[in-house]
């Protein structure tokens, strides 16, 4: 599908740290005119960190714009100059005390579509060693130790509502099916 807007004028509304707001004047459908205001919020990753017989991790954390204990998946913004990976990687041993010595990117996912941008690239996590926890300063999180499964129920019974930490919690469920699948396929057809 082609856009159907054209940019007529865009302002500034205010800028923070990683966030951006800004406020566009397009001409759209049948020549009219449109107001758009878009929030800009850095680029972030996601990871998830699965252990060889079946658990994750995630965290818990009270996140001030909910004023509310949130369960995640280790995740946060892309500095500049770093890949997507290299943030993911970092983020599971800021807030996890962990480092992956296999990961596995499973695509991009936006939060948002109609007046946000934050895209936010995910990644599993394999082969996992312990190394001490380095969390910014304001973040106070608990590790948290469950089985997929249960993660996965912990997202539809409403538990976890972090966007990229459901999208990442069922893409990893499926991922691993299909492997699984995959393996008894293969031995079958070694039979």
């Amino acid at each position: 599908m082609n856009n159907p807007y054209h940019l007529l004028d865009t302002r500034t509304i205010c800028e923070s740290g990683v966030f951006h707001l800004r406020e566009d004047l397009v001409e759209g459908p049948g020549q009219k005119r449109f107001t758009f205001t878009v929030a800009e919020i850095k680029s972030g990753s996601s990871i998830l960190p699965v252990t060889d017989d079946g658990y994750v991790y995630l965290i818990r954390e009270h996140k001030y714009a909910i004023g509310r204990t949130s369960i995640e998946v280790a995740s946060g913004a892309i500095e500049e100059g770093e890949s997507t990976l290299a943030a993911a990687q970092r983020e599971l041993h800021e807030e996890l005390g962990l480092v992956a010595h296999r990961c596995l990117e499973l695509g991009t996912v936006d939060p948002f579509t109609t007046q946000l941008t934050s895209p936010n690239h995910q990644f599993l996590a394999f082969d996992l060693e312990e190394v001490r926890k380095d969390p910014d300063e304001a973040e106070v999180i608990e590790r948290v130790k469950v089985t997929l499964d249960e993660a996965v129920r912990m997202v539809m019974a409403n538990e976890i509502t972090h966007a990229p930490s459901c999208a990442l919690i069922l893409k990893a469920r499926l991922w691993m099916d299909d492997r699984a699948n995959e393996l008894d396929r293969s031995a079958g057809a070694g039979s």
